[in-house]
């Protein structure tokens, strides 16, 4: 997690300098391409240098090592990865096309954008004794990187989106330390309340011109978890010694409907660039729910 937290930063920097001038460049603008590369990478430097001091600094390190950590938080540290290089490939390929950058090479650069800074910080963990090289992480950073690469090539469209939503648990206040204490941590730390989501536009699979299926309405598979006080198993203890009630670990699978806000016609270049950064949530909707905990579905009138 705290991959993604570092990185959030250089996401909305991205996000926010394809809305700067609002209107595409329709050949190569150097100013604009200058302070893209200038704010981005001075910010992937620095919050590099920032990981380092904060998480790195005060352990060991070590030879370069992997660790096997896939079955952690049952799969939605690694979900995470995937939708974090997917959005900053997104928005990364966006901001270059912003810039006048041609459109294969936006594809290319900005679609790897999230993969190489995720993969620079795997090579710390890698050198570091508190974690490792994980090849499960490094596996979805190439996954969500892949998605967007591959569809903006054979496509020139995302037609399949990876989002994200959550809500508030009841689990992060008997572990704050490890799944934040306040909404503006939990957000990010409690996977309990994450649900990752891969949002399908079935209307981009038409020829027609003319069909009945909205444009604009996606059809949206979720992953979700809960029951998780730990990484692979759950704490007996909170921090000051009280004990912890004991969940039942499960997965959670959903079916939902969803707004992709990307095939909204707007005439502002402004507000297609907000409605492009904004489209990594996913828009709450009716949702059926499938909980391997016990085996039940459950129907929600409205699920975020």
């Amino acid at each position: 997690m705290r991959k993604i937290i570092a990185i959030s930063l250089i996401l909305c920097s991205l996000g926010g300098q394809a809305q700067s001038f609002w209107t595409p460049s329709d050949t190569l603008n150097k100013p604009r391409l200058y302070t893209l590369v200038g704010v981005g990478g001075g910010l992937a430097i620095g919050s590099l240098a920032a990981l380092y001091s904060t998480w790195y600094a005060d352990y060991p390190q070590s030879g370069f090592h992997g660790v096997n950590d896939f079955g952690n938080w049952r799969g939605m540290d690694k979900l995470g990865h995937a939708m974090t290089t997917y959005a900053i490939g997104h928005n990364s390929y966006a901001a270059l096309r912003w810039s006048g950058v041609s459109e294969k090479e936006a594809i290319w650069y900005g679609g790897l954008t999230g993969w190489t800074y995720l993969a620079a910080v795997e090579v710390m963990d890698g050198f570091s004794d508190e974690w490792g090289f994980s090849t499960g992480d490094f596996a979805f950073n190439t996954l969500g990187a892949g998605l967007f690469i591959g569809q903006q090539l054979g496509w020139g469209e995302q037609r399949m989106m990876l989002k994200f939503s959550y809500h508030p648990t009841e689990f992060s206040q008997y572990r704050p330390e490890l799944l934040g204490n306040g909404w503006t941590e939990e957000w990010l730390k409690d996977y309990n309340g994450q649900t990752y989501w891969l949002s399908v536009n079935p209307r981009s699979f038409s020829d027609s011109e003319d069909g009945w299926w909205p444009t604009w309405l996606n059809v949206a598979g979720g992953y979700g978890a809960t029951g998780m006080t730990g990484g692979s198993t759950n704490a007996m203890f909170d921090p000051n010694g009280n004990p912890i009630p004991q969940y039942t670990r499960g997965s959670q699978y959903y079916l939902s409907l969803d707004v992709d806000l990307t095939k909204i016609k707007v005439k502002s270049d402004f507000w297609k660039g907000v409605f492009r950064v904004v489209s990594i949530i996913k828009i709450p909707a009716p949702t059926l729910e499938y909980r391997t905990s016990d085996g039940n579905f459950y129907f929600h009138p409205i699920y975020f």
